[in-house]
């Protein structure tokens, strides 16, 4: 029960001090910040996986396969919107 709360504890931290500094970065900076998100989440996925090939209850499962399709969504997301973003610098094709 205690390495429950520790883990809800750090949790809740890491989300305060997250949202607090995110929400300080300037727009121009949006996109160094979403690379490096994206970055923190492959390193995420690839400790999840590895996790996921020692013993777990059932519950540690679910919560191990959440976090893994949550930082999915999170790189995918990332690359979208890179993505998009890089297209508007693209040269658009002029039209005879």
């Amino acid at each position: 029960m205690s390495d429950l709360l520790l883990a809800l504890g750090v949790f809740a931290g890491s989300f305060g001090i997250g949202y607090l500094l995110i929400s300080r970065v300037p727009p121009q900076l949006h996109t160094p910040l979403m690379s490096m998100t994206n970055a923190i989440s492959a390193i995420t996925i690839l400790g999840a996986l590895l996790l996921f090939s020692v013993e777990m209850s059932p519950g540690q499962k679910a919560v191990g396969a959440l976090a893994v399709v949550m930082a999915i969504f999170n790189v995918v997301g990332g690359f979208a919107i890179t993505d998009r973003m890089l297209g508007m610098f693209r040269e658009r094709s002029r039209k005879s």
